[in-house]
């Protein structure tokens, strides 16, 4: 590793595992019936994962609301890469690749799923690109993880937990899809 790559890596320490692969799966499985409850059923449900983590939690959560409810339960990719406000500060700069969510939402109840709820930042412009692709009856917001800090007046109708954090802190979201482990974790920046 070139000595350039390390000194543009934030040095970052680890304070502690929040949650482990199973208490992840147990908050799913709450997630999912509590959805389920909600919305009467999943008849007009459809779960839009915001890439890159929000996409491996909509799929799990439709495999579980599917086994409730005995029907498919439609699930897309939101990007939302062309939409941020914060490209310049969001580390190396997305390729931006309009793409379709991979269902009609006019007219849908959609939960928009993301890993973790921060600033409201990232959702406002989940909310714009969503209504680019059509009219939704009505949206709801997914976060595994709610830290707290919020710029924008967005809260979650789901909650996984909500873990206050201080600025210096971060949620790391590790999914077995994206990163080859399961665990959440909690880091500090170090100067």
């Amino acid at each position: 590793m070139s000595e350039e790559a390390v000194v543009q890596k934030p040095k970052i320490r680890e304070k502690g595992r929040l949650m482990s692969a199973s208490e992840i799966e147990r908050t799913l499985v709450r997630l999912a019936h509590e959805i389920v409850e909600k919305n009467n059923g999943g008849e007009n449900l459809g779960l839009v994962g915001i890439k890159r983590r929000g996409v491996p939690i909509a799929q799990r959560l439709a495999a579980m609301i599917e086994k409730i409810e005995k029907h498919p339960i439609d699930t897309g990719v939101l990007d939302i890469s062309f939409y941020r406000d914060d490209l310049s500060t969001s580390g190396v700069r997305p390729t931006v690749a309009p793409g379709t969510i991979g269902f009609d939402v006019t007219g849908r109840d959609i939960i928009l799923i993301d890993d973790v709820l921060y600033t409201g930042r990232t959702i406002r412009a989940a909310l714009d690109a969503l209504f680019d692709h059509g009219r939704p009856k009505s949206v709801q917001l997914l976060a595994l993880i709610d830290r707290g800090h919020r710029e924008l007046p967005i809260e979650a109708t789901y909650t996984g937990r909500s873990i206050p954090t201080s600025s210096r802190e971060i949620i790391e979201v590790k999914l077995n899809e994206i990163d080859g482990q399961e665990q959440v974790l909690l880091v500090e920046r170090v100067d």
